[in-house]
């Protein structure tokens, strides 16, 4: 019974996976071989223009400027940019790290501090899950105090749980989803819907790194907008991974229902049976007397 559970999940897993992917690939192909063609023919007609230009000199500086780009650097007139690296940049880069979140848009270039990423991010990940773990325990005892509270003022049993559970659930979306993508619009200039698939996709901790804070040289940034920022992080993945673990738990406890509910049924089915056989030999009891007494009888 277990191992065809355990099949039946991972068939259903795999499911998922080729489902999203179909999906995707049919989304995103026919845009990025858009993108491409354009790419292409904004090179050759970037050439055909400047006929002084060389091809490979070209090339050269494009993949130059990619790797500035990644690095951190973005040429602004005949200066470039700076900012990616100093304190509150590499602040924000170790949550990044220990979080797992890996935007993947900074990164370490020198072998030391690549080394000493690793060695940072082996103790920092352990300490991160047991900090997350803490914080989440602190917010689930704050519920309980207030059904209990709730439970003793108003004397309510499961309305109250409900109630607190709930109050939770709204709080935490206002805090976490709904409402920092008004400030992500206000100081980033991203869309509604910009900042709200960030917002799900950094605390989620999948960090494609399409989107990050902080990012646009063009844009004069807060000294607190990235602290606050961290600290969003460190608080709506707790948030998050109580409402994950919540999910879980209903869907354990509906498979258990269901399993309950089968058991329950055969043996529902199982009494019935009993009850009909039970009232057949009843009736079989009556006949086989019924039977013996005309036979005692005799004619008149």
């Amino acid at each position: 019974m277990s191992g065809s559970r355990t099949a039946l999940l991972l068939l259903a897993y795999l499911g998922y996976l080729l489902l999203g992917s179909a999906a995707f690939w049919a989304l995103e192909g026919p845009a990025e071989r858009d993108a491409a063609r354009r790419l292409l023919q904004g090179k050759w007609d970037l050439l055909g223009n400047y006929t002084c230009l060389q091809g490979p000199a070209l090339e050269h500086l494009i993949q130059g400027i990619i790797q500035a780009y990644k690095s951190g650097l973005t040429l602004q007139g005949n200066t470039t940019s700076l900012g990616r690296w100093d304190f509150v940049g590499s602040f924000f880069f170790s949550i990044s790290a220990i979080t797992t979140i890996g935007y993947g848009n900074l990164s370490p270039t020198t072998a030391i501090a690549r080394i000493l990423c690793i060695v940072f991010a082996l103790f920092g990940i352990p300490l991160n899950l047991v900090v997350l773990n803490r914080i989440g325990q602190l917010m689930l005892s704050g519920v309980h105090k207030c059904a209990r509270h709730l439970q003793e003022k108003f004397h309510w049993k499961k309305a109250a749980t409900l109630l607190t559970r709930t109050c939770a659930l709204v709080t935490g979306l206002l805090l976490f989803l709904l409402l920092p993508p008004l400030l992500f619009s206000a100081i980033e200039g991203w869309t509604y819907e910009e900042g709200f698939y960030y917002s799900f996709i950094t605390l989620s901790t999948i960090g494609f790194g399409d989107y990050v804070i902080g990012m646009n040289p063009d844009r004069t940034y807060p000294a607190w907008y990235k602290n606050v920022i961290s600290l969003w992080i460190l608080f709506g993945m707790a948030w998050l991974a109580l409402v994950i673990n919540i999910c879980i738990n209903v869907l354990e406890n509906s498979n258990d229902l269901c399993q309950c509910c089968k058991k329950k049924k055969k043996e529902v089915e199982q009494d019935l049976r009993d009850s009909n056989k039970s009232s057949t030999l009843g009736l079989d009891d009556v006949e086989s007397c019924t039977t013996k007494d005309t036979k005692s009888k005799g004619p008149d």
